[in-house]
Order: structure tokens, then C-alpha cells, then sequence
């Protein structure tokens, strides 16, 4: 594929999936070891009502109001969570499988209650995306990537997910020597001062809002994969956290690059017509990657968390 034709076709798309994933990578590794991971799962069923209220309050079918109402319900969602856990003396997983399933059967009868229902609230673009469509039509080549008018015809989910993805680099590096303590040994961070509540709230609102953001671009099925398949199988690779962030982010990244490729290009290559949807093959090549970490990984077989050291 020439320049002229992979600029505006691929290059975005690809940055995107890219950003999407590295951004829910990070904040995924110390969930993965919080025994948190399922957290992705819960944001994705209850940013439908967020969505809906949005609306709602706005009147406005636009990218920010429906954003900020998606997370505004993935921060009561995750208030809901800890306020059962603690009231009900419950296992995590099962006060998120009462709020998550709560809260989207709220969404879904606001839509049919309202006149919402007959309105495009690209609620399936949220839920399920549509990468392949993100093209940057101004492009004609890679002398645009210095173009200053073909930049601003940028599809605006890119700069969207690359700042969201700073921010996670940023809040990850601001907090890495509290996040890193609380993590492994709770109860000595908190005899240090570390207030590992606030910290732990901070960490999930910190994913809520990667995951929202992608959610615009990506759709979910990559959010959920990328939360728990390149932190799970960068824990076979390494005993060492540092090092397993590390290949967290090239894992997410090559199962975002392959998965993209593949999916155009796979299917033409077994002889067949049509491409398939890129979120779910960068998803399953997430899987297989996991698979394969899981197999043959060199800390496959070895218990307990990585070294802080």
C-alpha cells in the first residue's frame, strides 16, 4: 500500500487502536494484580445510562456532552461498587455484577421511556465502535503529516485518545511509588500515610475515563480485551513490575497493529471477500497472545505477585 493510500486509510485508524490500547494497558496492570480487571467489564454495561442522561439534560447529540455523561456513570458505578462491597460484606465481583447489570437495564429503559428511543445516540458506536471508519479524508499522502491544514481535518477521536493516553502515562508516573506499594502491601502503605482508598479510587476513575474515552473510537470489546489480556500476559513474562509495564505495552501494541492488519487483510489472504471487524480480531489476537504467554511464558508456573524490588 502506497503512502497516497495508507495515510488517510490506515494511519489513523491504526494510532488510534494503538493509543486505545496502551492507555487502557497501564492503568489494566495494577487492576490485574488488584484483583480488580473485571472493573472494564462493569464500565462498559453503565455508561448507557450516562449516555441517555446526557442527552437528557442537553438536548445536544455531540462527542463531550455524551462523554462527560458516560463518565460521570462509570464514577457512580464505581461508588455504587465500593459503597455494597463494604455495606453487604460482599465479594467485589459480585457487588459489580449487581450495580453493572443494574445500571444497563436502567439505560435501556430510559431509552424506551423516552423519546431518546427514536434519536441516533450512537449508542451501538460507543458500545461496539467502528475503528475501520476513522479515515483522515484531508490526507494525500505523507507530506500531510506536515500540512497544517490537512492536520486539522484529523479525525477528532485521535488527538482525544492520545491526550487520554498522556494523562494515564502522567498520573502512572506521578503515583508510580505509592501505586507500586498499596499494590503489593496494603496494610504497610497505609502505615506510611498512603491513603490507599483515595489512591484506589483514583486509579479506578483513572481507568473509567480511559475506558470512556476509547469507547468513542474503539468500542468496548477492545477496552475490555486490553484491561486484562496485556497486563494478564505480561504477568507470565516477568516477576519484576517495571518490566511487565513494559511488555504490557508492546503486548497492546502489536495486538493492536496485527489485529488492524489482519482484519483487512486476513481474510483476503484465505481467499475471502469482505474484511471482518478490527476491534474483534485486535481482541482475539489479545487472546491469543495471553494464550501463548500462558503456555510457554518463562513465569507461567510460578505464584504469587511481582517483585517491587
Amino acid at each position: 500500500m502506497s503512502g497516497e493510500e495508507f495515510v488517510p486509510l490506515s494511519l489513523t485508524p491504526l494510532l488510534i487502536g494503538t493509543f486505545a490500547a496502551i492507555a487502557c494497558a497501564l492503568p489494566g496492570n495494577f487492576l490485574v494484580l488488584r484483583k480488580q480487571a473485571l472493573i472494564g467489564d462493569a464500565i462498559s454495561h453503565v455508561v448507557l445510562p450516562g449516555i441517555v442522561v446526557a442527552f437528557l439534560l442537553t438536548g445536544a447529540i455531540s462527542t463531550w456532552p455524551m462523554m462527560l455523561g458516560a463518565a460521570g456513570a462509570a464514577v457512580v458505578a464505581v461508588v455504587m461498587i465500593e459503597a455494597i462491597r463494604r455495606l453487604g460484606q460482599i465479594e467485589p465481583g459480585a457487588a459489580m455484577g449487581v450495580v453493572f447489570t443494574t445500571m444497563f437495564a436502567g439505560g435501556v429503559l430510559l431509552l424506551e421511556q423516552t423519546d431518546t428511543s427514536t434519536v441516533h445516540l450512537d449508542v451501538e458506536h460507543a458500545l461496539y465502535g467502528n475503528l475501520e471508519s476513522l479515515i483522515w479524508l484531508d490526507a494525500t499522502g505523507w507530506p500531510s503529516l506536515l500540512d497544517m491544514q490537512a492536520l486539522a481535518g484529523l479525525p477528532p477521536e485521535l488527538p482525544r485518545i492520545a491526550l487520554t493516553m498522556v494523562g494515564v502515562i502522567l498520573f502512572t508516573w506521578l503515583f508510580w511509588r505509592p501505586l507500586k506499594i498499596s499494590t503489593f502491601d496494603e496494610g504497610f502503605a497505609r502505615t506510611i500515610g498512603i491513603r490507599t482508598g483515595v489512591l484506589g479510587m483514583a486509579l479506578v476513575i483513572t481507568a473509567a475515563i480511559a475506558a470512556v474515552a476509547a469507547f468513542d473510537a474503539v468500542g468496548s470489546i477492545i477496552v475490555i480485551a486490553m484491561f486484562i489480556c496485556p497486563p494478564a500476559a505480561a504477568r507470565m513474562m516477568t516477576n519484576r513490575l517495571e518490566t511487565q509495564i513494559a511488555w504490557s505495552v508492546i503486548f497492546a501494541t502489536v495486538s493492536a497493529v496485527f489485529g488492524y492488519v489482519l482484519a483487512g487483510y486476513g481474510p483476503l489472504w484465505l481467499g475471502g471477500a469482505d474484511a471482518v471487524s478490527a476491534a474483534g480480531m485486535i481482541a482475539t489476537i489479545s487472546g491469543l497472545i495471553l494464550t501463548l504467554t500462558a503456555v510457554f511464558g518463562p513465569c507461567r508456573t510460578r505464584s504469587g505477585a511481582p517483585s517491587h524490588a
